[in-house]
């Protein structure tokens, strides 16, 4: 540990599991060229629910990628941090023993759904069989932490660890918490999120939400900013980060892929979409403050892009509250129109696409919008070449919060 640090974080690792892609590479590929996956629900147990398409993540085998000790400790959910968590520390050039100390190395995930399919077997279990047929991995599987927990005890990261509770704003929240964690001294953390919300008791708990779709076929089910705009339909997955100081990381000769400049977060209220207007311009207000950045240096906007006519109206309008005439023109993008809404995961992938398209200079397209009906200029049908050194990235919950952060371009784009 060092004294406090000021300044920006670094982005040295990025980990993918997710609908579209099961590696960062693959996912950059599917989210450039605007590939949808959305498609309907396979899994067992699901199909006479009226929830009918969401993103799912298929072809991802978790014994290829993390020991069988974990794997029967764990849920889905931690199956795909690990996963993640593995591969951006790989990126990172930190796998193995490269850190300086475990105390050096902290942890820290959001979650929204939690370990879902685990505990309704157990339950399952418990009521059929009986409590000696319950595993005692019950207790902890389950819970929003097991991901935090899992990860630091697989890596030996002693650090400060911790889990962000914030609706599905979480995601950025827990990337902005990590930047403090660094700029108080902890070398290196791992963020992110993943979700796993597929599961029957987990899809039974997501009916009660208004903003949902049941739409039955794919291709209509998900379409933010337009006329036939019907809800979101969710998703599995999520993104990992590796975090630093900017200094260290080149010290070690590791890469700054980008660095977190700024963010700031808000509360209106569950479903008060009309309320999240003020809310979302006063977080990106905030996230450009700290940034020192001025509206018109934002070069695209990854959007929250809930897909309800309402809150679509409303994350406009902010953008136009916040950025002002800039807010109309500069380009914005919602690849999770193509993959689904994975609560908590979302919006870290969301971070993981804005430094892929920095790095290459493309904003990826909005797939499967085309009738646009806000004054913002959505990015549609195919990626539009771009220099891109700063990207804003927004989200909202369900339950009320708002959060934007800001990204500068890294040193190698």
């Amino acid at each position: 540990m060092s004294a406090e640090r000021s300044g920006r974080t670094a982005v040295t690792g990025i980990g993918v599991v997710a609908p579209n892609g099961l590696r960062t590479d693959a996912y950059w590929k599917s989210v450039r060229e605007g590939v949808s996956v959305l498609d309907r629900i396979t899994r067992d147990g699901c199909g006479h629910l009226p929830l009918r398409v969401a993103g799912e993540v298929r072809g991802f085998d978790p014994s290829s990628l993390i020991e069988e000790t974990f794997l029967v400790q764990t849920d889905r959910f931690s199956h795909f941090a690990m996963a993640a968590a593995g591969a951006a520390l790989e990126d990172a050039g930190l796998s193995g023993t490269a850190a300086e100390s475990p105390y050096s190395v902290g942890v820290v995930t959001a979650a929204g759904s939690g370990g879902g399919e685990f505990g309704q077997r157990e339950l399952q279990k418990l009521w059929g069989q009986g409590s000696r047929y319950v595993g005692p991995y019950q207790s902890i599987a389950w819970f929003y932490a097991a991901s935090t927990g899992q990860i630091s005890i697989r890596g030996g990261f002693k650090g400060p660890c911790g889990v962000v509770a914030s609706d599905e704003a979480g995601g950025l929240d827990a990337v902005a918490h990590a930047g403090r964690t660094v700029r108080r001294g902890t070398d290196v953390v791992v963020v992110g999120a993943a979700e796993a919300p597929l599961a029957p008791y987990s899809m039974v708990c997501q009916l009660g939400y208004p903003d949902l779709s049941t739409a039955e076929d794919p291709a209509v089910a998900y379409r933010p900013f337009t006329s036939g705009a019907r809800g979101f339909v969710p998703a599995e997955g999520g993104a990992v980060l590796v975090v630093e100081d900017p200094d260290r990381a080149r010290r070690r000769g590791a890469a700054v892929r980008a660095t977190v400049a700024g963010h700031a977060a808000t509360f209106t209220g569950a479903s008060r979409w009309d309320r999240s207007r003020e809310g979302l311009a006063r977080a990106i207000r905030g996230a450009l403050d700290e940034a020192g950045c001025a509206p018109e240096e934002i070069d695209v906007v990854f959007a929250d892009a809930l897909g309800t006519p309402e809150a679509d109206r409303a994350e406009a309008l902010a953008l136009a509250d916040a950025l002002g005439r800039h807010g109309t023109r500069v380009p914005v993008t919602a690849p999770k129109a193509g993959f689904g809404r994975a609560y908590c995961g979302g919006p870290v992938l969301d971070i993981a696409a804005a430094v892929l398209a920095m790095e290459h200079g493309q904003v990826p397209p909005t797939p499967g919008v085309f009738d646009i009906c806000h004054d913002i200029d959505l990015v549609t049908a195919a990626a539009r070449p771009a220099e891109l050194r700063t990207a804003l990235i927004l989200s909202r919950g369900l339950m009320g919060s708002n959060a934007a952060l800001v990204l500068r371009q890294g040193e190698h784009a």
